[in-house]
């Protein structure tokens, strides 16, 4: 089989687009899943459905019919977006300006996500099996943390030799060998209300001790250790003369090292309330491990980059802030990330992908596939 055309590859691009998928819409999450199922199982893959829970959609696991049951290549992938439905027909629809293609999810990540597919239809036309079984995992709940996927991930990583992350490339067709772990806390302060003219002195503002705290936790951030804290939302209070009796806010957490999480985790856990008379309660923790490049990474790497040379381009590895799955394998098991489209604008109105990226980076995870041992 001739390797497919950028228009090719696109068709199949969008047909997955325009089947929108928020996260939380459970039935758009569901549709693209079926496309996908419909997509493999048309080229002989073998496809298990796996249900979804905890008001999220379906995953799909994808294998090969090759290599049995031992460890192979997994390729993960997520076919959930932040686009709410509507984006398509209102502020994202499908559309080509030049060399980039715009569309809702189109670069973060559904164009990775079908290379992937490409790449295996491509290698199943062939008729020849590759070294290692090939297992493609789609998940629904990425963009909101995994939350009903991670097990999943990590039990198909745990049978795997190498993991390869359709994520989306990063500056100009960078590969990711490293990514920040990701915590989340919520701190929660309960004070003591009053009315707030007549009787001012007897309350114990919630919103206050959450505020000096939220100095003190934004003043941990250190740009060279890669420590980064972002409060994200706070809310509290009941009425304007009422002093708050309770207040939350979330905390977003960034980090380079495992050693570096325990430290903060520790860091959170001691905190104690600067007003003796409020309660103060802190729950949460690492959401995804650091993605630390070490020398399986590098080697992998390494392959991936003479790979990309004689496809025809340079492939560089870059490291980034942004979590994604492959933080759950990459401390176990030798795994690239950013092997989707190249582009830009995730997670806006200006998403798109580069047209041109297409065919060389479907190239990349078909060789990926056909070369690991």
């Amino acid at each position: 089989m001739s390797t497919p055309s950028d228009s090719a590859i696109l068709d199949g691009i969008r047909a997955w687009v325009e089947i929108e998928s928020q996260t939380a819409d459970v039935d758009g999450v569901n549709r693209v899943m079926t496309r996908a199922a419909e997509d493999f199982s048309a080229v002989g893959a073998r496809v298990t459905r796996v249900p979804g829970t905890d008001g999220c959609g379906d995953h799909l696991r994808v294998s090969s019919p090759w290599g049995g049951d031992g460890p192979g290549v997994l390729i993960l992938c997520h076919l959930d977006t932040v686009h709410p439905k509507g984006t398509l027909a209102q502020h994202l629809p499908f559309r080509i300006d030049g060399d980039r293609v715009y569309g809702p999810g189109i670069y973060d990540m559904k164009g990775g996500a079908y290379l992937a597919f490409a790449a295996y239809r491509a290698i199943a036309a062939a008729g020849k099996a590759t070294p290692l079984p090939i297992r493609i995992l789609y998940v629904s709940d990425e963009e909101t943390g995994s939350r009903t996927s991670r097990r999943l991930i990590e039990a198909e990583g745990a049978n795997a030799k190498y993991v390869l992350v359709t994520e989306p490339a990063r500056d100009g067709g960078k590969i990711v060998t490293a990514r920040k772990g990701v915590g989340r806390y919520v701190m929660t302060a309960r004070g003591r209300p009053a009315h707030s003219g007549g009787r001012h002195q007897d309350g114990r503002s919630a919103i206050l001790e959450i505020a000096r705290h939220v100095v003190d936790i934004e003043g941990l951030t250190d740009y060279k250790r890669g420590l980064t804290f972002n409060i994200g939302q706070i809310s509290g209070g009941t009425a304007d003369n009422v002093v708050p009796e309770h207040c939350s806010a979330t905390i977003d957490m960034r980090i380079r090292s495992i050693a570096d999480a325990d430290e903060m985790d520790r860091h959170f856990k001691a905190i104690k309330p600067y007003n003796r008379d409020v309660t103060l309660d802190i729950t949460g923790g690492l959401n995804r491990p650091p993605f630390e490049k070490n020398d399986g990474i590098a080697r992998l790497f390494a392959h991936a980059r003479t790979l990309a040379a004689e496809i025809g381009f340079e492939l560089i590895d870059a490291s980034t802030g942004g979590g994604s799955d492959g933080n759950f394998t990459a401390h176990k098991v030798p795994t690239l990330d950013g092997l989707g489209v190249d582009g830009n604008g995730a997670h806006t109105h200006q998403e798109h992908l580069l047209m041109s990226s297409l065919v060389p980076r479907m190239l990349l995870q078909q060789r990926l596939m056909e070369t690991l041992l």
